[in-house]
């Protein structure tokens, strides 16, 4: 099946091995992913932090492009991507709001936008757990992993429409269906300081140290994350973390669809491994996986 697909600038650069991953992971899913073509940024936090209509405009070039496609659905990997075109798409149903983005435009938007959703939610409403089973070749069993959302995936709630704000489940349900041990996360959706791991690297330090101190502590093999920015954090910049609490930390931080992708068998570089600060050699090696399939992840079995 064919999903049209906004992949943030993030995917270009500090984020490559979640793009990577993400379309191995859903070609051997069978999805086929198509980009919004000439996709711009959705403003980051930066622009709904300085204009708020100059913020909904860069989304809604996006929304509306895709809506004159006649897409309905649009999947993007990102939380921050995610929450800003839900929130621009909730805000242009203002009219006086509205009229004034249609101004920042080339051409008044269309009157209704596709429905945005993250690439989680797009794999589980595609496969669900008994689909993503079947694709598993290597059971993720040996493994103990902490889900982690972060703050933006399911706040606030009448916008993101991502299940409890407080305790969303559906990272859970996909590791499981892939044969991990998934932790009770008390920290899944903390902050880890986000973007001000920038102005507040102290502030940011701390929070994030917060959540790989109680992952080590709950004996993690490894965080999973769904957010560029919460792994930079955890990842990247975990001796800044390990340095503000005192402590050693040796946690590697995958994005999900790393942890999944080596369930199906695909190997570490289609998964863009190789990028993560802390190595994720250990897990490797626990794992025992048979060898990765050759060639590439495209032509994937549809899941039944």
């Amino acid at each position: 099946m064919n999903y049209t697909y906004y992949p943030g600038c993030s995917a270009g650069g500090s984020s490559a091995d979640y793009e990577k991953s993400t379309r191995a992971v859903c070609a051997a899913l069978g999805m086929t992913l198509a980009d919004i073509p000439d996709w711009n940024c959705c403003g980051s936090t930066p622009a709904h932090a300085v204009d708020t209509e100059l913020s909904a405009a860069l989304c809604s070039r996006n929304l509306d492009m895709a809506a004159r496609q006649g897409v309905r659905k649009l999947l993007t990997p990102c939380p921050s991507c995610l929450s800003n075109l839900r929130h621009a798409a909730k805000r242009m149903e203002n009219p006086q709001f509205r009229a004034r983005v249609d101004e920042l435009l080339d051409n008044p938007a269309a009157p209704e936008f596709p429905d945005v959703t993250s690439v989680m939610q797009g794999i589980a409403a595609h496969c669900g757990a008994n689909g993503i089973a079947a694709h598993v070749r290597g059971s993720l069993s040996r493994l103990t992993l902490a889900p982690y959302y972060g703050c933006l995936m399911s706040r606030p709630p009448e916008v993101m429409d991502f299940g409890d704000p407080e305790n969303p489940l559906l990272m859970e349900n996909l590791l499981a269906a892939c044969g991990a041990n998934v932790l009770n996360f008390p920290l899944k959706t903390a902050c880890c300081g986000a973007s001000y791991g920038i102005p507040e690297r102290r502030m940011t330090a701390r929070l994030s140290a917060r959540i790989l101190q109680l992952a080590t502590d709950m004996k993690a093999d490894a965080v999973v994350a769904a957010c560029p920015l919460c792994q930079m954090n955890l990842d990247l910049r975990q001796p800044q973390a390990a340095k503000a609490a005192g402590a050693r930390f040796v946690m590697p931080v995958l994005y999900f669809t790393q942890a999944m992708g080596l369930a199906f068998g695909l190997s570490p570089d289609m998964l863009g491994l190789e990028k993560l600060r802390v190595s994720a050699d250990a897990l490797l090696r626990k794992l025992e996986l048979p060898p990765a399939p050759q060639g590439s992840a495209e032509g994937g079995k549809p899941c039944e």
